[in-house]
């Protein structure tokens, strides 16, 4: 669909919409993401493509928000399960809104404190590991605490 300019610009400028669907490079430019990283977010489930009469995959514009926020989400530690669970949530046409946006990173706070306190305790009983691997000591408290594995076997093994 090209437009005329207004009258007020030069005499024959054209505007030309932006195409409704992007490839697979021009999504890939677009949201500095590698083709090959898209295509893995497809086969997740995280995004989605449709196929042009050639078989070339097509996406929606919309997928660029969507990629915006698995981005992010990952970038603050969000594993791909998670992400996934909350998009699916959202309809999948629909582009994230800052309220889904709110409402997903919401549901993520718990989990983010809960690995923001596992890891402050790790790094403050740090120095009391003296590096030997043993994973069963009964002193060990980052990841043995009270040498409650014990009945495991041996080797080593590990609380969550």
């Amino acid at each position: 669909m090209k437009r005329t300019l207004a009258p007020a610009t030069a005499a024959t400028e054209e505007w030309t919409a932006p195409p409704s669907e992007l490839g697979v490079g021009e999504l890939a430019a677009r949201s500095g993401l590698a083709v090959s990283a898209l295509h893995f977010y497809e086969t997740k489930g995280l995004i989605q493509s449709l196929r042009s009469a050639g078989n070339q995959r097509r996406y929606p514009r919309s997928v660029l928000r969507r990629v915006a926020v698995i981005k992010v989400a990952q970038r603050v530690g969000v594993p791909l399960a998670s992400i996934a669970a909350a998009l699916d949530s959202l309809p999948a046409s629909r582009t994230p809104t800052a309220a889904d946006w709110r409402r997903l990173s919401s549901g993520w706070k718990k989990e983010l404190d809960e690995r923001i306190l596992a890891l402050t305790q790790l790094r403050d009983q740090l120095d009391g590991c003296i590096g030997c691997g043993c994973l069963s000591l009964k002193a060990c408290p980052l990841r043995n605490a009270q040498d409650s594995l014990a009945q495991a076997g041996p080797g080593p093994h590990f609380e969550d």
